[in-house]
Order: structure tokens, then C-alpha cells, then sequence
């Protein structure tokens, strides 16, 4: 008999960064799939109401507080969400943060913090779930990267380095990863509308847009959904045992237009 693809089967899920956007957006999504998840972020109150609308939907899903800068945090959540629903098959790494100044205009603390964020907490958490995922020989970990890994964006260094280095941990994950029955998938997203950002003012954003503006950065108003990202990581982790997506790149569709002529 064909063995059940992978979204057919309930997996123990965590999503890290999962107060909204792109992370409440895949544990929604994974949950409806069968998936009991577990939600991770310092905004534990948000995570908790993000778990009442997947429970109100028949899922199943638990909120922890996370912060993935702090490692006894990380080994808490981690234990947390073991007791919750057990060993952990499916692990999606979307804690971010962006700071948007120039390189020589940023602090060289509040850049370390970035990176520790967006890289070294990717790290940390990788460490103390993946070992028991190569030990039980299956698991899919998910990357939330970002296209500014392929077009760099000014005034956004903190967040590009990390984003690259973070791509390069993905890259060498796979590799280490291989013949273990544990997948590490890039997921990299273009321009989406999700809370990242929501606090820039006017006067930080309007300077931002000009510069994207001048080296081509923004072709069209078209922004991605968190929806339409949580997408591909579902499909990341649903792909069948012998099928590995590396990358998955997502760009936000143009706008239709009325003459294209």
C-alpha cells in the first residue's frame, strides 16, 4: 500500500513569531490540515487569541510565550510544546524583526539584536528541536526568509544580513540534514501586508519608498496576503517522503490592469 502523503497524517507542529502575520496565518492553515500546533511568540496574549479562533474552528492549538533571543526561553517553550502534543514533526521558523535605518545610521547594538533575532534565534531553536527529529529519522523545518536575500534593499542592512545569513544556515542544514529523513525548506517572500512594519511612521516611510523606487525595487503596488505565504510552507511540509522543496520563492501578483497595450 502507497504511504499517506504527509498532509494526510497528524503532525505535531510549532511556529515560532505566530501572534499574527505570516506565522498565525501557517498555524491556521496547519491546523486546518489536522495538524495540532503550538504557537510561539512574546506577544503571548495575541497568541492566545489566535489559538481561540483555530480552536473555535475545530483545531487544535496551543499558545506558549517565545522569545527566541533568550535561550532558556527557547527550552521552555520547546518542553512546553512536547508536553502539549508531543514530539515535535513540523517546525516553522518565522520570528523576525526589521529595523529600517542605513548601515552607518544603526547603532551597532540594536544591529547585533537584529541579527540575534532573525539568525542566532533560528539557530537556538533549530538546536534544541531538530536533534529528536533526526533521531525519530523524519521532520520538515520550515525558513521564513525574505527576497531582499535576492534583491537587497537600502536602509534595511540589519535585516538583509541576516536574512542571507539565515539562508546560508538553511543551505548548509540541508546538507547535514541529507539521508536523515529530516527536510529544511526555504520559504522567501516577497512585499507582504502583515504587521512587520505597521508601526513606521510617514516620515520613515516615505523616504523608504523613494529609495525602493529608484533602484527598481517596487515594480507594482501588488503585496502578498500572510494566507498566500502560509501556502507554501503547507505545501513545504504536505510534500510526499522523497519529494524535498528547497525553496520556495513568492511574489505578489500585479495588480490586473485595464490596458496592458
Amino acid at each position: 500500500m502507497a504511504e499517506l502523503p504527509l498532509h494526510a497524517k497528524s503532525r505535531p507542529a510549532v511556529i515560532t513569531g505566530a501572534s499574527s502575520g505570516i506565522g498565525a496565518a501557517s498555524a491556521g492553515l496547519l491546523a486546518g490540515l489536522g495538524h495540532p500546533v503550538v504557537l510561539g511568540a512574546r506577544r503571548v496574549a495575541q497568541c492566545e487569541a489566535v489559538a481561540d479562533a483555530i480552536r473555535a474552528a475545530g483545531g487544535d492549538a496551543t499558545a506558549l510565550c517565545l522569545d527566541v533571543s533568550d535561550t532558556a526561553s527557547i527550552e521552555e517553550f520547546v518542553a512546553g510544546a512536547i508536553a502539549a502534543v508531543g514530539g515535535i514533526e513540523i517546525l516553522v521558523s518565522n520570528a523576525g524583526d526589521v529595523l529600517p535605518r542605513a548601515t552607518v545610521a544603526t547603532d551597532p547594538d540594536a544591529f547585533a539584536a537584529q541579527v540575534g533575532i532573525n539568525l542566532l534565534g533560528a539557530q537556538r531553536l533549530v538546536a534544541s528541536v531538530v536533534p529528536a527529529m533526526i533521531e525519530r529519522r523524519r521532520g520538515d523545518v520550515v525558513f521564513i526568509t525574505s527576497d531582499v536575500v535576492r534583491v537587497p534593499r537600502p536602509s534595511m542592512s540589519s535585516y538583509v544580513s541576516s536574512k542571507w545569513g539565515l539562508e546560508g544556515l538553511a543551505r548548509a542544514m540541508q546538507l547535514e540534514l541529507e539521508g536523515t529523513g529530516v527536510r529544511a525548506s526555504i520559504v522567501r517572500p516577497g512585499p507582504t501586508l502583515t504587521e512587520m512594519g505597521s508601526a513606521w511612521s510617514g516620515e520613515m516611510l516615505g523616504p523608504l519608498m523613494e529609495q525602493w523606487t529608484r533602484f527598481g525595487l517596487l515594480r507594482h503596488g501588488g503585496y502578498l496576503t500572510a494566507d498566500g505565504v502560509a501556502g507554501a510552507v503547507a505545501a513545504s511540509v504536505s510534500a510526499p517522503r522523497g519529494t524535498h522543496f528547497t525553496l520556495i520563492e513568492v511574489e505578489p501578483e500585479a495588480p490586473v490592469q485595464e490596458d496592458i497595450t
